[in-house]
């Protein structure tokens, strides 16, 4: 996506109409994204995603989200869906990019798992050139929708030669939150595949994560995709991308270590937020004899790289 048009988009993606009665909190989380865009680093996960979900529907694509807190974001990151603090007039800035642009909608659905992800999975199959996604609550709940995972999601192309693109956005629960907060079992999904069925994927970045998305419509075919999203990464101050990271290049399925020095003689595999831990440390330590790589596609695994 063009540099240019990332600036364009963020300016209208945070800007509101000028009767519109924005809560003050909300107005400086707008200004701050669009000055880090501007100023082209510092995009953090919730901006690159906004700006991923802008940059298809000006290409046409519509972009279907649902889950039971998805307007505001399970963790109030995301702010699709704004609100008038005086009236509660609803304004999508999603909506408003361009006259010719795909639809945003944008649904909190009930608390019954299996119910939703079995509409949006039928969803998916009709409007395959649409980015549909259910995002679970933190929790994360997507257990109660596993028959519809097993014998749909998972086995429906063998099954009935039916192709689906839908995405499942999981909050990661396995970031030390306890019970209840870790039913996004990776292993879970990782023993249903097979023969290329679907992605399973653990980005660590934003940029990652905009281009991950995008892939899900631009791509000739079309697989579910899980991604493992996170929580502690929504707000790292190391878990940032730039605009150039978004404008060029394209989602990997393993990323080498940004500052790895010729004299690395053991190298780390990890995934997720493990990686800005090790980095952390490794930095704290001063060691220069250590690569940390990670991985951020699990399925299809990239063997080759």
């Amino acid at each position: 996506v063009d540099k240019d048009i990332l600036i364009s988009l963020a300016k209208t993606l945070n800007t509101v109409p000028d009767a519109f009665n924005l809560n003050p909190k909300l107005q400086r989380l707008l200004d701050k994204r669009l000055q880090a865009v501007e100023q082209g680093e510092g995009i953090d996960w919730a901006n690159a995603e906004s700006l991923a979900f802008a940059s298809l529907l000006k290409e046409g694509a519509s972009v279907r989200l649902s889950g039971q807190d998805s307007g505001r974001g399970t963790f109030s990151q995301r702010h699709s869906t704004l609100v008038d603090i005086q009236n509660e007039t609803r304004y999508l800035p999603l909506n408003s990019i361009d006259a010719d642009q795909g639809r945003f909608y944008v649904y909190d659905s009930l608390l019954s798992e299996a119910g939703v992800l079995g509409f949006e999975y039928g969803y998916s199959l009709a409007r395959p050139d649409s980015l549909v996604m259910w995002e679970a609550q933190f929790g994360d709940f997507v257990n109660n929708a596993q028959s519809v995972i097993d014998l749909f999601i998972a086995s429906g192309e063998t099954k009935w030669q039916r192709f689906s693109g839908l995405t499942l956005l999981l909050p990661h629960g396995y970031e030390g939150m306890g019970p209840e907060h870790s039913s996004a079992r990776l292993e879970r999904f990782l023993q249903l595949c097979a023969a290329d069925n679907m992605q399973v994927c653990n980005p660590t970045t934003p940029a990652q994560y905009f281009h991950v998305l995008r892939r899900q419509v631009k791509a000739p075919f079309r697989k579910p995709l899980i991604v493992m999203t996170p929580k502690s990464l929504l707000r790292h101050p190391l878990a940032v991308s730039t605009i150039d990271d978004l404008a060029a290049g394209h989602f990997g399925p393993v990323l080498d270590d940004p500052v790895a020095s010729k004299e690395a003689r053991t190298v780390l595999v990890c995934s997720g937020k493990i990686f800005y831990e090790l980095f952390q440390n490794r930095n704290d330590l001063e060691k220069t004899d250590v690569a940390v790589v990670r991985l951020e596609q699990f399925y299809p695994f990239p063997e080759l790289q």
